[in-house]
C-alpha cells in the first residue's frame, strides 16, 4: 500500500530529497513509525514528497509528477500555511476565493485521475506573538480548508484546534519553537493524530 505525504517545510522537515522514501525527522516518520506498528500484516511504501516554502500554487505546478503519476493508495495532505505566511509581512495576502481554487484544483485531480483516498490535515499557527498577524488571513483559509475536506476528504485532522487544545497542558513552545514548524514534540504529536485518523482508511483498503 503506497502512503505519500504532500506538503510544505512541515512534511519536508528537511528530509533528504534525493530518496523519496526518507521521511526525514518530521511527522512522516512518526507516522509511518505508529501505521506500521498498527497494522503489522500490511506492505507498505511511504513516500515523503513534501518541500519547503511551497504555497497551494507550488503543488499545483508538481502535482502531475510528484502525486498522480504515483499512483498512490493514500495521499496525505499539509498546505497551506505558505499562502498566508509569504504574504503576511506587507499584508498583501492572496484572496481565500484563490486559495479554495488552487486547493481544489489538487484535489479534483486526485479524485478524477487517482483511486487515492485522500487524509486532509488542517494548516496551523499557534499563539505566538510574531505570528498574530497570521489570524485575520489564515483563520478564514482554514474554514476553507474545513469546508473542502467535508466535500472531498476521506479523514480529516483538525490540527489548527488541536494544537490550541494541547497547548492548555503544555504551551506552545513545548510544541513548537516558531509557533509553526513543530519540534520533536510537535511532530510526535501530529504524526500520532495522522495515524490514528488514517486507520481506518487503510483498514478499507486493505480488505
Amino acid at each position: 500500500m503506497k502512503i505519500l505525504f504532500q506538503g510544505d517545510s512541515i512534511t519536508d522537515a528537511g528530509r533528504n530529497r534525493e530518496d523519496p522514501h526518507d521521511m526525514g525527522p518530521g511527522y512522516p516518520g512518526y507516522a509511518a513509525d505508529f501505521i506500521k506498528e498498527e497494522h503489522p500484516d500490511v506492505d507498505f511504501e511511504f513516500v515523503n514528497l513534501g518541500i519547503s516554502g511551497d504555497q497551494t500554487k507550488d503543488l499545483m505546478a508538481r502535482w502531475r509528477e510528484d502525486c498522480i503519476a504515483l499512483q498512490p493508495d493514500i495521499v496525505s495532505i499539509l498546505i497551506g500555511v505558505n499562502d498566508t505566511w509569504h504574504h503576511a509581512e506587507a499584508k498583501t495576502f492572496i484572496p481565500t476565493t484563490v486559495f479554495a481554487a488552487n486547493y481544489r484544483f489538487l484535489l479534483e485531480m486526485i479524485k478524477s485521475q487517482t483511486k487515492a483516498r485522500i487524509v486532509m490535515m488542517e494548516q496551523f499557527v499557534m499563539d505566538v506573538p510574531d505570528k498574530r498577524i497570521f489570524h485575520p488571513d489564515i483563520d478564514e483559509k482554514i474554514l476553507v480548508t474545513r469546508r473542502l475536506a467535508r466535500e472531498y476528504a476521506d479523514a480529516y485532522v483538525p490540527l489548527d484546534g488541536l494544537f490550541a487544545a494541547a497547548s492548555v497542558e503544555y504551551d506552545m513552545y513545548h510544541w513548537s519553537d516558531d509557533g509553526v514548524h513543530p519540534n520533536a514534540n510537535g511532530s510526535r504529536f501530529i504524526g500520532g493524530l495522522l495515524a490514528e485518523a488514517m486507520a481506518p482508511v487503510i483498514e478499507k483498503i486493505a480488505k
